[in-house]
């Protein structure tokens, strides 16, 4: 298959996806409010030491949206796509954040490509965390 910007912008658009909407396995030092840690059974046997897959924006889901809640978002969607920019795929990474109502954070990302390009992923609605009570 002949790689084409569109195939690298594809690819890279899955990447993030996986990245951030992936449930990380909690830290040790992490506080959760159910005493579950969760996270991807795979992290358990990586095939590169502490190499893990996802985020930990999960830990949020419960969190009253304040500017060290925003901060903390920020923190985990950087520290989730942090492997793009360590294996060479993209030069930068830029985070955005947007408050849009009380309740609700949109959070996207602009990949800067080794070409210099820049690639701006803006997760769909489709993508939000609803969860029921």
């Amino acid at each position: 298959m002949e790689l084409t910007i569109d195939n690298v912008e594809t690819s890279l658009t899955r990447a993030v996806l996986i990245s951030l909407f992936t449930w990380r396995r909690a830290n040790p030092g992490d506080l959760v409010d159910d005493g579950e840690r969760y996270g991807w059974w795979g992290d358990s046997f990586p095939a590169v030491a502490d190499d893990r897959i996802g985020s930990r924006l999960w830990l949020l889901r419960r969190a009253k949206l304040t500017a060290d809640t925003i901060a903390q978002a920020e923190l985990y969607a950087r520290e989730s796509l942090a492997w793009l920019q360590q294996d060479g795929h993209v030069l930068d990474i830029e985070i955005l954040t947007q408050r849009a109502g009380p309740n609700r954070l949109n959070l996207g990302t602009v990949l800067t490509l080794p070409s210099g390009q820049r690639l701006a992923i803006e997760p769909h609605e489709d993508w939000q965390v609803i969860y029921a009570l």
